[in-house]
């Protein structure tokens, strides 16, 4: 499990690490510019909403190449912080608070899309899609809450965005829901097993 935990980092860490100058520099420059890492948080969201239009109005290009820009503004508010050196609880509360709303908003435009063309099976799909999307990112808060990790899993936030866009880019919207509405149900097994797992070995005397 701990060789798992390690594997469902290694993504998220890998991207941030290859790309983290020039992250550096994004937010020196909007730093330089007065700008706070809650202000590009809200930027984001602002972004993804624009996003969504597009997806329901049916221009999914637009809306994954718009979807596409804003996710590296996730990244980019976290490098702001560090470089001030005073990252506050309220904005990582904030930043994923946000997060959701951004996963929320696009598989909304989504929705909207396959309910304008009564796609019945889109509709059934997205709704899974945004269902176990809330319900993997609500087990790992409460596994942590708890004082248990509950990273593991095939599809984290990060997969889920980008599984999404490639879909809008290339016209594949129902099989990215789909694949996002499958694995997400595995990874809400995955996590849930990782956590019962964790409460057996602490149950256990020393």
């Amino acid at each position: 499990m701990n060789e798992q935990k390690k594997d469902k980092k290694s993504l998220e860490l890998l991207l941030r690490k290859t790309f983290s100058q020039v992250l550096d520099r994004i937010a020196g420059f909007l730093l330089g510019l007065g700008l706070k890492p809650n202000h590009i948080t809200l930027a984001g969201l602002g972004g993804n909403i624009l996003a969504a239009v597009f997806i329901g109005s049916g221009r999914l290009v637009w809306g994954g190449l718009t979807a596409a820009l804003m996710g590296p503004l996730d990244a980019v508010d976290g490098a702001m912080a560090r470089k001030l050196g005073t990252p506050t609880r309220f904005g990582g509360f904030l930043d994923s608070v946000i997060d959701r709303y951004d996963e929320l908003l696009l598989l909304g435009g989504v929705l909207v899309y396959f309910t304008r063309g009564a796609n019945t099976p889109g509709i059934y799909l997205t709704y899974a899609a945004a269902a176990v999307s809330v319900l993997v990112s609500y087990m790992r808060t409460r596994a942590e809450a708890l004082g248990f990790d509950g990273k593991v899993g095939l599809l984290s936030r990060v997969e889920r965005y980008i599984v999404l866009i490639l879909g809008l880019l290339f016209n594949l919207t129902i099989y990215s829901v789909g694949i996002i509405a499958v694995l997400g149900n595995a990874t809400a097994i995955q996590r849930f097993l990782y956590v019962k797992k964790q409460a057996g070995e602490n149950a256990r005397p020393e």
